[in-house]
């Protein structure tokens, strides 16, 4: 009976082990292929001659004037806001602009925390929502929207634009000077997004510099250059009135989808596929500094799988039935294209899982070669060519994300970013499994709220020792 169950334990491992390498092969060849392709676009559509703009000539070419709105929805976030008001505030003085705050009335400790500064300056305007928090951030910024027309009509002035960003978010001193200059050309502008890094943030909140340093990098680049929509961050974004104002009468009176996870992606989408223009300005301000938003991002497992499952939930499952495969009349094909790359986190989060499990059945398998005596199978021709070629598209993409994140972070994190590919694995497919749960929820229950990333004493040490990114 023990040599039986010993010989089905190695049939089932050495069949787990094919089929799964198999399987996970074939994925790593399909989206490395995906990637290969928009690699090589990025090589060919660059030229030697496409010079890095420097704020100063973007501001010669002409400006956008009038008052701009910057939207800070925020739900319990009284550790990080105050210090967020008073460096935004000081780091654009001179600057005509109006912040608004977006609180709610069962969130006392923010509402206590920002009230002194809000009463001390005219800038600031604390907007309380009517019901109790949380909602989803698509409806807090709605909110702030009601709020800014309302004043708007009140002090017979409009604005200009309305610039985005969280309650954590480290802002550049040059930024409004840049929205303005490419508010003038563009229905919506937005800036690289650049991850705060410090002491213990390594690993986990590494890994997040690494995918950023590569999206804003290279992504969003190569998006802005096919004349494909281009996703908002949330941050570091500004549109000009009229066009919050055109999404407005889309959708009945309130720009921003109130029942949407990832609200500021589907709003980038949804400007480049009714024919706006949309820009991903990297610039460098007079003292040859990037002009870039900066923000702490989760330093624990546990917190980066929650934002990770929120965006797979907005972008690759909700985001699907809420934007379809729509694309402007020019350029249909390309921007399809630019959604499944967005959507196909499950998918490789599947393949990974696959590729991990074959790597568990694999190691039985030797172990059963040597300790039990079982014999072991030769894999065939394709397989062991399968393998390779998935092993080269790895390499390949590891050595661009090393490479970007040199770029952006220097030679150290470059080198750092191949490990910490091994812990954005891990967050990947956790956070796909918590996506799935979490859509099925929303589906039964119809409810989406806001789940937000929680900040800790940490995130404002970083936030507080944050200094400016030189061009390298």
């Amino acid at each position: 009976m023990v040599g039986l169950s010993t010989a089905e334990l190695e049939i089932l491992a050495a069949t787990a082990s094919h089929e799964l390498l198999l399987f996970a092969s074939v994925g790593i060849l399909f989206i490395g292929f995906d990637d290969l392709l928009f690699d090589i676009l990025w090589f060919v559509t660059g030229s030697r001659d496409e010079a890095t703009p420097y704020l100063a000539d973007m501001r010669r070419q002409g400006q956008v004037i009038g008052p701009l709105a910057v939207f800070v929805p925020a739900w319990e976030e009284a550790d990080v806001l105050p210090a967020m008001i008073r460096r935004t505030l000081s780091a654009w003085q001179g600057e005509d602009f109006r912040l608004y705050l977006g609180c709610y009335p069962n969130d006392v400790a923010t509402l206590f925390a920002v009230s002194p500064l809000i009463a001390a300056d005219p800038r600031l305007r604390l907007v309380i929502g009517e019901g109790a928090g949380p909602t989803t951030k698509g409806d807090n910024l709605n909110r702030l929207w009601d709020a800014m027309g309302a004043d708007e009509r009140i002090e017979n002035i409009r604005f200009a634009g309305v610039v985005l960003h969280d309650a954590e978010d480290v802002v550049h001193r040059g930024e409004l000077a840049l929205y303005r200059a490419g508010l003038a050309r563009h229905a919506m502008v937005q800036i690289p997004v650049l991850p705060l890094l410090g002491i213990g943030r390594q690993w986990v909140a590494g890994h997040y510099a690494d995918e950023f340093a590569e999206a804003h990098g290279k992504d969003m680049v190569l998006r802005g250059r096919l004349g494909a929509p281009l996703p908002s961050a949330g941050v570091g974004c500004a549109l000009t009135r009229n066009t919050l104002t055109f999404l407005s009468l889309q959708r009945g009176g309130s720009p921003f989808r109130p029942d949407s996870l990832t609200e500021d992606y589907e709003m980038g989408i949804l400007v480049g596929t009714h024919g706006l223009s949309t820009a991903f300005v990297a610039a460098i301000d007079e003292d040859g500094e990037w002009i870039v938003s900066r923000g702490p991002f989760p330093a624990t497992l546990s917190g980066a799988i929650r934002q990770k499952s929120r965006w797979i939930t907005g972008i690759a499952l909700a985001g699907w039935d809420h934007l379809g495969w729509r694309g402007p009349e020019r350029g249909a094909w390309t921007a399809r294209w630019m959604l499944w790359r967005d959507r196909r986190a499950p998918l490789a989060a599947a393949v990974l899982l696959a590729a991990y499990a074959a790597l568990l059945a694999n190691a039985i398998c030797i172990a059963g070669h040597h300790f039990l005596g079982w014999q072991a199978r030769p894999p065939g021709a394709l397989l062991p060519l399968l393998m390779g070629m998935s092993g080269v598209l790895l390499l390949w993409r590891l050595g661009m994300r090393g490479h970007f994140a040199a770029r952006a972070y220097g030679w150290r994190q470059g080198l750092l970013a191949v490990p910490r590919a091994f812990v954005a694995n891990i967050v990947a497919m956790m956070a796909a499994r918590k996506a799935l749960a979490d859509y099925w929820r929303m589906l039964r229950s119809g409810r989406v709220v806001w789940d937000k990333t929680r900040r800790s004493e940490s995130d404002l040490l970083l936030m507080a020792s944050a200094t400016p990114v030189r061009r390298r």
